[in-house]
C-alpha cells in the first residue's frame, strides 16, 4: 500500500505542469497543448496496454516483487528524461518508456490478491485504490507548490520518489507468490488480445471486463483535461489545480478504504457498482455545465464516490479465477484501463480543444465531462443487461 502511494504521488506530482511544460517546449495556445497533452497520455496507455500482460505473466512466473522493483528503477530514469526534456519528442520519447513499465499498481493488485482470502479481496482492492488516492492527495498538491520553481521542479521530485520506492520496496518487500504455485511463462497468453480472450471465455467475465474498460473511458476525463479544463473555465493556477486534484485524491482515498466496504455489506457487489455509476453521472453532467469553480469543489466528494465501482468489479471478477492466474487478471485489467487511456486522453482533449479554439461555434469548457456522463450511462445499462448468475450457470452448463 505504501509503494502505491508513493508512485501515485509521483503521478500526480507533474499533472498541475503538464500545460505550462508543453506550451514552453512546443508554443502554441492551451488547445494545443491540450491535444498535445492528449497525445502524450495515449502513447503511455499504448505502451501500458501492450505490455501489462507481460508484466502480468512475469509476475506469475518469478514473483510480484522483481517486477516490481525492475518496474519502479525503470520509471525513475523516465522522470529524469522528462525533467531534461528540451523537445516534445523527447517527452514523448519519456511517456513511452514509462508506459512500458507501468505496471506498479497491476503487481501490486496481484499481491494484494495473495496474501488476501478470497471473501475479504474486495475489501483490500478498494485499500490499492484508497493507497493510490492519498498519493494523489499529496502529489498534486506538492507539483502545485514546486511549480512556483518552475514547470520541471515536480519531475526532479518523481524522480526520487521513484528511487525512494526501489529502495523501500528492496528492504521491505517480501515476495508473496509460492514457487510451488508459479506457472511457465506463455507468450500466447502474455499479450492483450491473448489474455482479454482468454480471460472472455469464463462465464460472465466478458460482460464485466467491458464495464470496466466504459468506466475507465469516462473517469479518465480528470486526467486527460482537469489542468486544462481549470484554467479555461476558472482561470485557475497551477496551485490550485494541485489543490484541486488533492481535494479529489482525499476524497477518493476516504471512498475506497471506508465507504466501499460499508456499500458492499449493506448492499452488495452487484448494487454498489450501479450506485457509483449514478453518482458519476450527475457530477459529471453538473461540473460540465456549472460557471462556479467553488461549486465544482464542492461537488468532488460527490464525484470520488464513482470510485466504489473498481474494487466490486475487482472482487466479482478475481473469485472467478485461480489463485496462480491473479495476476494474469490483473494484468487484463491493467490492459483494459490502459486501453481506456489510449481512446480516453485522444477524445477528451480533442472535444476540450472543439469547444474552447477561438472559431468554436459554443464555448464550453465542460464538454468532455458530458461526453463522459453518456459513457458511465452506458457502462451501468449494459452492467444492468449482463446475464444473471443463473444465466451464465445454465449457459456453462
Amino acid at each position: 500500500m505504501i509503494t502505491v502511494m508513493i508512485d501515485a504521488m509521483g503521478i500526480g506530482l507533474i499533472i498541475p505542469v503538464m500545460p505550462d511544460l508543453i506550451r514552453e517546449v512546443n508554443g502554441g495556445g492551451l488547445s494545443q497543448a491540450a491535444l498535445w497533452g492528449g497525445m502524450l497520455a495515449t502513447s503511455f496507455a499504448v505502451m501500458q496496454f501492450l505490455f501489462s500482460p507481460v508484466l502480468g505473466g512475469l509476475s506469475d512466473r518469478f514473483g510480484r516483487r522483481p517486477v516490481l522493483l525492475i518496474s519502479l528503477a525503470v520509471m525513475a530514469a523516465d522522470y529524469v528524461v522528462m525533467a531534461l526534456a528540451g523537445s516534445i519528442w523527447l517527452l514523448l520519447a519519456g511517456r513511452i518508456i514509462g508506459g512500458i513499465t507501468a505496471a506498479t499498481q497491476a503487481t501490486a493488485a496481484a499481491y494484494m490478491a495473495d496474501i488476501s482470502p478470497p471473501a475479504e479481496r474486495t475489501r483490500n482492492f478498494g485499500l490499492i485504490g484508497a493507497s493510490f488516492g492519498a498519493g494523489f492527495v499529496l502529489g498534486p498538491l506538492i507539483g502545485g507548490v514546486l511549480a512556483e520553481f518552475g514547470p520541471r521542479a515536480p519531475f526532479w521530485a518523481a524522480a526520487m520518489l521513484a528511487a525512494a520506492n526501489v529502495l523501500f520496496g528492496w528492504f521491505i518487500l517480501k515476495e508473496t507468490l509460492d514457487p510451488i504455485r508459479a506457472r511457465a511463462f506463455d507468450w500466447r497468453r502474455a499479450n492483450p488480445v491473448g489474455t482479454l480472450r482468454q480471460l472472455g471465455k469464463l462465464p460472465g467475465v466478458r460482460q464485466l471486463l467491458f464495464v470496466y474498460f466504459l468506466y475507465h473511458v469516462a473517469f479518465a476525463v480528470y486526467p486527460s483535461v482537469w489542468a486544462y479544463f481549470g484554467q479555461a473555465r476558472f482561470d485557475w493556477s497551477p496551485s490550485m489545480i494541485g489543490m484541486s486534484l488533492g481535494l479529489f485524491g482525499v476524497t477518493m482515498a476516504l471512498v475506497q478504504a471506508f465507504v466501499i466496504q460499508h456499500s458492499i455489506n449493506r448492499l452488495g457487489e452487484q448494487r454498489t457498482v450501479v450506485i457509483g455509476h449514478l453518482f458519476a453521472v450527475g457530477t459529471y453532467c453538473c461540473i460540465a455545465l456549472i460557471s462556479s469553480g467553488l461549486v465544482t469543489l464542492m461537488l468532488t466528494p460527490i464525484a470520488a464516490l464513482a470510485g466504489i465501482i473498481p474494487p466490486a468489479l475487482q472482487g466479482i471478477m478475481s473469485r472467478r479465477m485461480a489463485d496462480n492466474a491473479q495476476g494474469e487478471l490483473q494484468g487484463a485489467l491493467t490492459s483494459a484501463s490502459s486501453l481506456a487511456m489510449i481512446l480516453s486522453p485522444l477524445a477528451m482533449t480533442a472535444s476540450f480543444a472543439a469547444f474552447t479554439r477561438p472559431d468554436a461555434a459554443i464555448y464550453l469548457p465542460g464538454a468532455p465531462f458530458l461526453l463522459a456522463a453518456g459513457l458511465m450511462v452506458l457502462a451501468m445499462v449494459l452492467f444492468i443487461l449482463r446475464p444473471t448468475s443463473a444465466d451464465v450457470a445454465s449457459q456453462a452448463t
